[in-house]
């Protein structure tokens, strides 16, 4: 048999299954930004203090509005993630909110969300968090029960980068392109009706 004719029963195999891919996408992102959002919208006048203060924040200018439709997009966009409903639509403002903060936010911390200091993208921040890292185990073994301590799992020093914002950007973009899915989305229901009156 030859590999063309394996690779297109492959294709037919997999062709009604397509909607999945944009299902776990959507699942996969839905809670993240409905957190985001949460967050955003129950603590809204520390968030627009934070997103417009120049000083010690983010010095967005209208930070009111400017949490307004980041905690909105994020937490309603979430919602319409789940349903597929509009998923190209609300994509793109969920695109527009995460590169605010990949470059408003994360930016000057490099790539690593977590601290990482062995990995090739380790900058000196990165680098520095190792030792910071080994003093607090050093505390903790010596002064805590470090075995409950650490039951849940590893220490980590939170670094901050842009990764998580980056993979989020691209992984709405690929909804964009996708869609909300066959058979797993609302959009695709709509669509199906609307071909068949």
């Amino acid at each position: 048999m030859q590999i063309s004719a394996i690779y297109r029963q492959f294709l037919t195999a997999v062709k009604h299954s397509d909607g999945l891919a944009a299902l776990g996408i959507r699942l996969y992102l839905a809670p993240v930004l409905m957190q985001a959002g949460y967050n955003k919208l129950s603590h809204f006048s520390d968030t627009a203090a934070w997103f417009g203060n120049p000083d010690w924040g983010l010095g967005l200018p209208m930070p009111e509005v400017m949490v307004a439709l980041a905690a909105g997009s994020e937490f309603f966009g979430g919602i319409l993630l789940i349903l597929g409903l509009a998923t190209r639509l609300i994509s793109i403002p969920l695109m527009f909110t995460m590169l605010v903060a990949a470059f408003a936010v994360h930016w000057e911390n490099g790539w690593l969300a977590i601290a990482d200091a062995s990995s090739w993208l380790a900058n000196e921040q990165v680098l520095a968090s190792a030792d910071k890292l080994a003093a607090a185990k050093s505390l903790l073994q010596t002064h805590g029960n470090y075995d409950w301590l650490t039951s849940s799992g590893n220490f980590v020093v939170l670094n901050n980068g842009i990764e998580f914002a980056v993979t989020y950007l691209l992984m709405l973009f690929a909804l964009v392109i996708i869609g909300g899915g066959r058979y797993t989305s609302v959009d695709y229901l709509i669509a199906k009706r609307n071909q068949l009156t």
